[in-house]
């Protein structure tokens, strides 16, 4: 088909995410959307299957999100966060703290998920240091778990199945081990944190489910054990809650359905409804108070230069009034049992290995794809957006999604993954 004429001037000085631009299979030209669709430069619609990366969480273009956009348009774009500060931001910050469990409520302001981790992990390497304690710089983090694509985050992503293996030897050195979900890899876990614990500065984790690993779901158990390890040890515990946050598990927050309460959290994706780039690390008050000092060198010396921007932090502050006011989390409940029955008929296909569902997230787990990108084409042609990766097929939909199109997308899935 022909593309517009921005397509085919700007194309040529592109450079795509997660992409051999040799190879590429030209990406779809998009004119705009609408609700849970994508339409098309040439006039098709599609069902979108993964809200824009899991961001899109109320729709896209949400009218109470697009207005508070508006309105804060008007007074103020954007103003530095440092010796100033503005409403939206505080307004967020003091929500945010109200709607996370226990004494999380010191918000750190970035502007994407890979730097919100970072500067956890910056936190907590801090937080032993400004104690005089110089030994706990490393990390414990769990096999299949992704944290980002900066130097710090890809550190402690798994090496092996992620895709951040060239970079090993640029890397700094963190202990990258299973979780402990069953008896042999809890017996393994406490031994090496008996043998180790001194050196370490936290544990890292994706709660309840690895997204980028290969959407891997585990118990909450893992959780409790987990944090009751770091207390025994007198570690930090982080919870990477960019994927799982804001509902997507069915709980609010996947801590809560543990009751385990992280010392730093780290927040984005859907925090702004899937309109403008914002993230957050959020520390309790032990951590905090190791920085409150009359010392100027145990300050955070970090600082984005768009951190805070106050139109991403009225999207969010509108986002949350989404949550309070909609029926969100029975919607994310209605969801996950459509996906289950929808679904379900993904068992009886050959080649199949596992179908599962975690709140408004559906996996269908494949032994292999031969061919991603003709996948990816069959699920264009027949109207709906869903990015299969690795071995995996998921549905990460808006929650605001409607039923019918809801069923279109399982219906689509089950259709595809029979043809091939």
């Amino acid at each position: 088909m022909t593309k517009p004429d921005w397509y085919e001037s700007g194309f040529p000085h592109i450079w795509l995410p997660y992409t051999q631009m040799k190879t590429v299979t030209p990406p779809l030209a998009v004119s705009h959307t609408h609700d849970t669709r994508i339409v098309l430069d040439d006039g098709r619609e599609l069902v979108d299957g993964i809200a824009s990366w899991w961001t899109a969480c109320h729709g896209y273009n949400h009218p109470h999100i697009r207005a508070a956009v508006a309105t804060q348009l008007e007074l103020m774009p954007h103003v530095m966060f440092g010796g100033l500060a503005h409403k939206p931001a505080l307004t967020l910050a003091k929500r945010l703290a109200a709607m996370l469990p226990g004494d999380l409520d010191r918000v750190f302001f970035t502007d994407s998920g890979s730097v919100a981790v970072e500067v956890a992990l910056k936190m907590a390497t801090q937080y032993w240091l400004n104690q005089g304690v110089r030994t706990r710089h490393t990390f414990v983090a769990f096999k299949g778990g992704y944290h980002g694509d900066t130097i710090a985050t890809m550190a402690v992503s798994d090496p092996e199945e992620g895709m951040h293996t060239l970079f090993g030897g640029l890397l700094p050195k963190h202990h990258v081990i299973d979780l402990p979900r069953d008896e042999s890899s809890i017996k393994a876990f406490d031994a090496f944190l008996a043998k180790h614990a001194d050196t370490l500065a936290g544990i890292i984790v994706e709660p309840l489910v690895q997204g980028a690993g290969g959407m891997l779901f585990y118990d909450i158990n893992a959780l409790r054990h987990l944090r009751a390890a770091a207390d025994r040890y007198d570690l930090l515990l982080i919870f990477d809650e960019i994927f799982t946050g804001f509902g997507r598990t069915g709980t609010m927050f996947a801590c809560e359905a543990a009751g385990v309460v992280p010392d730093i959290i780290t927040l984005s994706k859907a925090l702004t409804g899937g309109t403008l780039p914002l993230a957050a690390t959020v520390a309790r008050r032990k951590v905090f108070e190791a920085f409150w000092s009359d010392a100027a060198s145990h300050a955070l010396m970090h600082g984005p230069t768009y951190m805070a921007n106050p139109l991403a932090c009225a999207a969010a502050n509108a986002s949350l009034d989404m949550f309070e006011h909609e029926p969100r989390l029975a919607q994310i409940a209605d969801i996950a049992a459509a996906l289950e029955t929808g679904l379900a008929p993904c068992r009886d296909i050959k080649g199949v290995k596992d179908v599962r569902v975690k709140g408004a997230i559906g996996v269908v787990e494949l032994k292999h794809i031969d061919d991603l990108n003709d996948l990816k084409r069959r699920f264009i042609e027949a109207g709906v957006w869903v990015r299969p990766f690795n071995k995996i097929v998921y549905l990460t939909p808006a929650f605001s999604i409607g039923a019918e199109d809801l069923d279109m997308l399982t219906t689509t899935v089950v259709e595809v993954l029979k043809k091939i």
